[in-house]
């Protein structure tokens, strides 16, 4: 389980980048790169880190299913995922 203050952290990050897209999208229209570099940089769309829903984990998160490689296993291996299986050959 990845701290509370990392996730939260990440979460204020997600709010930001919302709340500043649109002038963030008239600036660059504008060209107005001066006024980019004067908003915060966590509203910064790259600065947002995948995280697993499920523990918090940073690294490894499968985008489509949004958990990490070690969760994704647990919960195929269970059959809590539609259309996902253990391969056997």
């Amino acid at each position: 389980m990845a701290r509370k203050s990392i996730t939260a952290r990440n979460d204020k990050r997600k709010r930001l980048v919302n709340k500043y897209a649109e002038r963030r999208e008239q600036l660059k229209k504008d060209g107005d790169f001066e006024g980019l570099q004067k908003l915060p940089r966590n509203s910064s769309p790259t600065r947002v880190v995948s995280r697993c829903s499920v523990t918090g984990r940073g690294r490894a998160v499968y985008r489509k299913f949004g958990i990490c490689r070690n969760i994704f296993r647990q919960l195929a291996s269970e059959g809590k995922i539609p259309g996902v299986r253990k391969a056997s050959w």
